[in-house]
């Protein structure tokens, strides 16, 4: 993605501006002209703001196409894109904003007397998820920027801020090569052609939405049908015009719901993908019978994007994230060595997807990203005999009972598997006898599916200490934008109840 004008040359060869990027219900489409004019155009705006190359735009916005113009004009103006989930409230930003002290913050108009105050040096321009508001307004009048400024495969392209959800925000530093040569891969390896159309239904704050969905479709050409956010109802109306989905599981999950899921209506699309959370088997099976497709699951994250992904041609194996993309190396360790394969440690992987380190933290650097360019990825896994990858779980989400290593997703994999069980967490709750205790969180089909029908079913699969001590029926579980279950949340609402 480093060279905004050698994108641009490809694309004019395949068709180029003529070419339709993105259609919104209710709008007119989009060209790929006028996609990179109106970017080009950004891209004046902010460099009249005073934009340096290396200098952070930062973008709390709403999901539309001049959005997706802010990203790519920032590129075009040398800029490090920022983007942040718009549901951060003035408090969760001021951190963001003393943490990356952004020469430029774009954010929605009703938030922009909040937003001034916490970034005092920076110039604030508004985009309403309509595209209206300043930075539109100021980039109307202006000329698009002739020549994109040019940066080097190393030089930063994005940040973006971890959730959280273990500790401080961590802003992942991605560079231009970092960005390109993931999306070039994944382009190839999921057969994407300017014959495609995407449904792009995810938020574009997140590496999924913006640099997998977004890039991959820019680099190949293809054509977005480009909805503000997940709608069972458009998805399913948009399916026979389109060639591929991608989504988080509960995307898949709620569109089995939907009556209008079927062979038929699928019979036009020639790939599912799913990734940012697991899928669930169950979901697998259901979505092959009905719609005759199988879901292609893949493994990334904030640090690396996009590190395994099932074939798109051979065998796509339910409960596996599939194997090493091209060009990612991949090992998985327990106390500093490589272990057998079928056997469980930290996945490592190693390849010009994987960050720069974080912004602002090189002793957190240091300690998860080693000289030699091998990424800790936190992420307990297997590798099978084949070389098909499969997360168990998160190395800080390990349950250490009475000195036993349990880890959630065998636990887990079983409960789900109860007649009656729609999906569950396992964590480990303070005990004081065991250190930890095993406690499932269990989430029912039905008001009849009880505790000790679920304990019941799992005496013959587990071992004694790998069985929950306490099994909590509830109606959901705390999940984050991309559908990840937040097992934090889960431990503090937990934390006492072996608390004599």
């Amino acid at each position: 993605m480093y060279d905004a004008n050698h994108l641009m040359t490809r694309l004019a060869g395949a068709g180029g501006r003529d070419r339709v990027f993105a259609s919104r219900p209710g709008l007119e489409e989009m060209s790929y002209g006028t996609l990179f004019d109106g970017a080009g155009r950004i891209a004046t705006v902010l460099a009249a703001a005073g934009l340096r190359p290396g200098d952070r735009v930062a973008a709390q916005v709403g999901k539309s196409l001049e959005a997706v113009q802010l990203y790519l004009g920032t590129v075009m103006a040398g800029g490090v894109f920022l983007p942040l989930n718009s549901a951060y409230t003035a408090s969760e930003v001021a951190y963001f904003l003393a943490d990356a002290t952004p020469r430029v913050v774009v954010c929605d108009p009703g938030q922009a007397d909040a937003i001034v105050p916490l970034a005092p040096e920076a110039r604030v321009l508004t985009l309403a998820a309509d595209g209206e508001g300043s930075l539109t307004d100021a980039a109307a009048g202006l000329p698009p920027m002739e020549e994109a400024v040019p940066r080097g495969a190393n030089d930063l392209a994005a940040i973006l801020y971890t959730s959280g959800t273990t500790g401080r925000s961590k802003g992942a530093m991605l560079s231009h090569e970092n960005l390109a040569s993931n999306s070039l891969v994944l382009r190839d390896l999921w057969r994407f052609t300017p014959d495609d159309v995407l449904i792009h239904a995810l938020p574009i704050f997140h590496t999924h939405g913006l640099f997998v969905a977004t890039n991959v479709a820019l680099l190949s050409g293809c054509a977005l049908h480009f909805l503000p956010h997940f709608d069972a109802d458009a998805i399913i109306d948009a399916l026979p015009f389109s060639t591929v989905l991608m989504g988080v599981p509960t995307f898949y999950t709620r569109l089995l719901d939907h009556p209008g899921l079927t062979r038929e209506a699928a019979g036009n699309m020639r790939l599912f993908i799913s990734g940012s959370a697991p899928l669930l088997v169950d979901t697998h099976e259901k979505w092959q019978a009905r719609t005759g497709h199988r879901i292609l699951e893949r493994y990334g994250m904030t640090e690396t994007n996009m590190n395994t992904s099932n074939p798109y041609e051979g065998e796509r194996r339910p409960g596996t994230v599939g194997l090493p993309l091209p060009g990612v190396d991949l090992r998985v360790m327990d106390a500093g060595l490589e272990v057998k394969r079928g056997e469980i440690g930290v996945i490592e992987v190693r390849g010009p997807n994987v960050f720069r380190g974080y912004w602002n933290m090189p002793g957190k650097t240091a300690e998860e990203l080693r000289p030699d360019g091998w990424f800790k990825t936190g992420d307990q896994g297997v590798v099978d005999a084949d070389g098909y990858v499969t997360i168990v779980g998160r190395e800080k989400d390990m349950v250490i009972t009475g000195g036993f290593n349990v880890y959630p997703k065998e636990v887990e994999t079983v409960i789900d598997s109860v007649p009656g069980v729609h999906e569950s967490a396992v964590i480990g709750v303070p005990h004081p006898d065991l250190g930890e205790a095993v406690v499932a969180i269990v989430v029912a089909d039905s008001p009849t599916v009880k505790e000790g029908d679920v304990a019941a079913a799992l005496t013959g699969d587990l071992a004694g200490f790998k069985r929950p001590k306490r099994i909590v029926m509830c109606s959901d579980l705390p999940r984050n934008t991309m559908g990840k279950v937040q097992k934090k949340a889960l431990r503090d609402d937990h934390a006492g109840l072996f608390e004599s």
